[in-house]
């Protein structure tokens, strides 16, 4: 189940990476990437959510419940950061797209370097 965690946060948070990479494009004058952006974001949150069932299991199996809580509150900020994007507030969206960028990163580092 460890293992399980650990490859879903890791996906999670390459697709984290690759909305960035796709961002930092599109700002720059690659318009039709913007339907890559958004097609890589629904991807990107179905992983989460797949984590989140894992991180639910692994807290039943091991009474763990950090990466339940933590995996929840990036739940929550992804759909604000998707609601952000499909309305175009950007001064919401880009501030949490690197805090969303920044949590994934520590989560799936600890969950590496965690032994329990």
């Amino acid at each position: 189940m460890r293992w399980t965690l650990r490859i879903t946060s890791a996906l999670h948070l390459a697709g984290v990476l690759g909305q960035a990479l796709l961002a930092g494009l599109f700002v720059t004058g690659d318009a039709d990437l913007l339907s890559v952006h958004e097609s890589n974001a629904g991807i990107t949150h179905s992983l989460l959510y797949v984590q989140l069932v894992v991180a639910l299991l692994f807290w039943r199996r091991h009474r763990v419940a950090w990466p339940s809580w933590a995996t929840g509150g990036l739940v929550a900020a992804e759909t604000l950061q998707i609601w952000a994007g499909n309305e175009r507030a950007l001064g919401v969206h880009f501030p949490l797209g690197m805090a969303i960028f920044g949590a994934s990163a520590v989560m799936t580092l600890v969950l590496w370097k965690a032994t329990r």
